[in-house]
């Protein structure tokens, strides 16, 4: 290249530099201030999420989040703050506060569908959950295919989109859930008790679920739901919680609910203990004997509070857990 054609060039350069620096200034003169074609829309997510396991099809649905503004003591309740907090930072996430969701989840089994919790409902719908009844049609169901309810346990964001005002959400559906967690949770003391969030919780479940008792079958660990679908006992979250082993095809998927509930300071930490658990000790057993099942028999599973579409794997890490989030293995 010669000299006098580098010379033309950087001419040419500077003088384009020139014009778009110029160009906002002449837009903003002669046009106005520039504005994109279609407005900011906020965040998003998706709604459910879809695949099949042997025979059935499974659905996870996002019924939305709350925000928490603080981990500590929620989450490592027994541990020093700063350590939780140094755990987070390593996870990349911040250490004082976080988002929950819920999700729960559909199996079409070919002959009824099944509906693991309900979801928070209008109780905590201006919050950012309770988002099941919009986006159930979305994911293609009304409520009056739904055959049968399956009630992890008691909580409100479980069991407070049962009924919306007065009106009960799944009308054709029969429910299900542990005797001992109804036991529990039916009795009137509870509404009375000086612990506000054992009464707030009671509340709930004497408004949700004791009117539908006569449509309720009451179960035990080892209880069959439908074919292929069992009850595992995992107490200590509430004191009649219990998971769900689904199996179709030979292929497994265990639903651990509340379980744990968070991927970070929860699963992975599994012997930190959460404000969240009625008996801590419990809870840190059940952790244990389920997340041991799952990571050594190496099926999928779903959390209701894992990160959505919540469904993924569990690997063995040292004296903890690692999630391991899907996504294509359950496609294919």
């Amino acid at each position: 290249m010669s000299d006098t054609s580098f010379s033309v060039s950087r001419r040419g350069l500077l003088a384009g530099a020139a014009g778009a620096a110029l160009a906002p200034a002449l837009s903003k003169t002669f046009i106005g201030e520039a504005q994109a074609a279609a407005p900011m829309l906020g965040a998003s997510r998706p709604t459910h999420y879809r695949f099949k396991l042997g025979e059935f099809e499974v659905t996870t649905i996002y019924d939305g989040a709350l925000a928490i503004p603080k981990v500590h003591p929620i989450f490592g309740k027994n541990q020093k703050i700063e350590d939780v907090k140094a755990y987070l930072a390593e996870n990349r996430l911040p250490g004082d506060r976080m988002t929950i969701s819920f999700t729960p989840v559909i199996v079409n089994t070919g002959k009824e569908v099944v509906m693991f919790d309900t979801g928070y409902g209008e109780e905590a719908r201006k919050r950012g959950a309770g988002q099941v009844a919009a986006t159930l049609a979305t994911a293609g169901f009304k409520p009056e295919q739904i055959d049968v309810v399956v009630i992890t346990h008691c909580h409100p964001d479980h069991v407070a989109g049962l009924r919306e005002g007065e009106k009960t959400v799944y009308p054709n559906a029969r429910y299900v859930t542990g005797d001992v967690e109804y036991n529990f949770w039916s009795k009137k003391e509870h509404l009375e008790s000086a612990d506000k969030n054992m009464a707030r919780r009671a509340k709930t479940v004497h408004g949700n679920v004791v009117p539908l008792a006569e449509k309720f079958t009451f179960i035990k660990p080892g209880t069959d739901v439908v074919t292929g679908v069992t009850a595992v006992e995992a107490f200590g979250h509430t004191p009649g919680h219990m998971c769900y082993n689904i199996e179709s095809g030979g292929k497994r998927l265990m639903l651990f609910a509340d379980l744990t509930n968070h991927y970070v300071a929860s699963l992975a930490k599994p012997d930190w203990h959460c404000a969240f658990d009625m008996d801590a000790d419990k809870a840190v057993t059940a952790r244990k004997k389920v997340l041991d099942m799952i990571a050594t028999d190496k099926i999928a599973a779903a959390g209701y509070h894992m990160p959505f579409p919540a469904v993924g794997f569990v690997d063995k890490k040292g004296a903890g857990y690692r999630w391991v989030q899907a996504t294509y293995q359950l496609d294919l």
